[in-house]
């Protein structure tokens, strides 16, 4: 990869000049995937322990940018180097039942949830003390982060470094659920979901067509992809 593809901490340092004390990178993974759940990722950086440092974790970027092995040699030392992180999952019935964009945002509220009590609790003590930076074009978040700003920032996920890491530790996470889920269950052999992460390859849109959907299969979404919603 280039030196353009790779994330800096510019605009989260910038944050951090302006006073800001706790920068929370966001990235979803998962949005399109047929099968499964989607998966929201945070990774906070502090002020006093990140500002001014350039000591990331070598060959971080994007998740999409970089192979399987890359990002699971990551995980670890990506987790070590950050504040704190966290990853929360809406299901594919969630996703059926309410929609992608509200399963995003319930996502987020169990990632955040999830991250560690005394961080949780100095983001509530002084919201305005954090800023969050969530990748894409669309603020999705809803009321996820409370009174905490936002900012949503096209390519984050590969310009800046806390939202690479959250891209890469929600990877690694949904990824190895993927293939745990097609380990336990014989049924899903066939749809290459090891392989394929529930994305619509040829083999998982074969098996569709041939076998119809598992209970994990985002089915709302699968008559428009294959043409033919009676299927489903």
């Amino acid at each position: 990869m280039s030196s353009k593809t790779y994330p800096n901490l510019s605009l989260e340092q910038s944050l951090f000049d302006a006073g800001t004390e706790i920068v929370i990178g966001i990235d979803e993974v998962g949005r399109g995937s047929l099968f499964g759940p989607v998966a929201v990722g945070i990774a906070v950086l502090s002020r006093d322990r990140h500002s001014g440092t350039n000591d990331w974790p070598a060959r971080l970027a994007d998740s999409k940018l970089i192979s399987q092995s890359i990002r699971e040699s990551l995980f670890e030392p990506v987790s070590d180097w950050v504040e704190a992180h966290s990853v929360g999952m809406a299901s594919a019935a969630e996703i059926d039942r309410d929609g992608i964009i509200a399963s995003l945002a319930l996502a987020a509220r169990r990632a955040i949830e999830t991250l560690p009590s005394e961080v949780r609790a100095r983001v509530a003590g002084n919201p305005d003390a954090a800023f969050a930076i969530l990748d894409g074009s669309h603020n999705w978040l809803g009321s996820a982060l409370g009174p905490v700003r936002s900012m949503v920032q096209t390519k984050a996920d590969r310009d800046c470094v806390s939202v690479a890491a959250a891209s890469v530790l929600a990877k690694v996470e949904r990824d190895n659920l993927m293939i745990s889920i097609a380990a336990a269950d014989p049924r899903v052999e066939p749809y290459g979901i090891a392989g394929n992460k529930g994305y619509s390859s040829a083999t998982h849109l074969d098996a569709l067509r041939r076998l119809g959907p598992l209970e994990l299969h985002r089915k709302t979404w699968l008559g428009k992809i294959l043409g033919d919603s009676s299927l489903f």
